[in-house]
């Protein structure tokens, strides 16, 4: 199935940058948000993103006239979806919200309709049943900053068409990204190996076995790993972090899931990383700088 029109539901950090890279991928792009102001930072992100990329040199402003002209600002659900050929949500990590949208995705959509979840843990499958049209439901999980991370991991359940799966990955091609297919087991192949480190690496920060800073650097020099665990962690929000190793705990009843008492303080404190300012780490300066952790 050809793509010309996606929607994207959810217009935070993540839905954003989603929408930016369907838009620069030549596909009108409808971006919703039930709140007005979020709708309205999600479209000031990205414009901002342009324009940051003029000014480095990357892109031109051809190109973003051209990439503007297919994103569009809709603040009707069933608007944004009902000439869909592929929907993908990136609300909250809530499964109530998530089965909600999905239940009304399934009646607002076409038959034929892709649509793809950017869930980073929850079971697909569930999601999928939720909309009444499972062979059309995949995860498609992207890495924050969307427009820079090359990797979007594709979630089957047992209900999904080839098809859907098929019409997934030539999505992720068209935007620039290389996928990778894996089952729909608790925390998927990233997020499971992802939040695992973060959390052994805020337990050797508080155990005081290193800064922050030298636990990153000996993650980046001696493993090439492009970005440090605990500056991810602030990256992806240590709110998040915590969600989901709540949520492997639960589905594997197993206690190593549970997230350390420094990582609960930070988000008790709303220290939840660059998004709220401060995290591991404080923003504040536009860069990681160290800063003082709770006792």
């Amino acid at each position: 199935m050809g793509i010309n029109t996606v929607a994207v539901i959810g217009a935070g950090t993540m839905g954003a940058g989603i929408a930016q890279v369907c838009a620069q991928a030549g596909w009108k792009t409808n971006l919703f948000d039930a709140f007005p102001e979020g709708l309205e930072r999600g479209m000031n992100a990205i414009d901002a993103f342009w324009d940051k990329g003029i000014a480095r040199g990357k892109t031109t402003t051809e190109q973003k006239v051209e990439w503007a002209a297919n994103l569009h600002a809709v603040s009707n659900m069933a608007e944004a979806v009902g000439d869909a050929d592929m929907v993908i949500e990136a609300v909250p990590e809530i499964p109530e919200l998530k089965h909600k949208i999905f239940a009304e995705l399934g009646a607002m959509t076409r038959d034929d309709c892709i649509l793809g979840t950017n869930t980073s843990s929850l079971s697909i499958a569930d999601i999928a049943a939720a909309s009444g049209k499972p062979g059309n439901v995949i995860g498609m999980h992207f890495f924050n900053p969307v427009p820079i991370m090359k990797l979007l991991e594709l979630v089957q359940h047992d209900s999904c068409s080839m098809e859907t799966i098929a019409a997934a990955e030539s999505a992720g091609k068209a935007m620039g990204k290389t996928t990778i297919l894996v089952k729909d087991i608790p925390g998927f192949a990233t997020s499971r190996l992802g939040v695992v480190l973060g959390n052994e690496a805020i337990r050797m920060l508080a155990d005081g076995v290193a800064s922050a800073k030298d636990i990153d650097t000996a993650m980046v020099l001696g493993y090439k790993h492009p970005m440090g665990p605990l500056a991810l962690t602030d990256l992806v929000g240590l709110d998040v972090r915590r969600d989901i190793l709540l949520n492997l705990k639960k589905s594997f009843n197993d206690d190593s899931y549970t997230p350390h008492p420094l990582l609960e303080k930070l988000v008790a404190e709303g220290r939840l990383g660059k998004k709220s300012g401060k995290g591991i780490y404080d923003w504040s300066s536009g860069s990681a700088e160290e800063t003082e952790l709770p006792k």
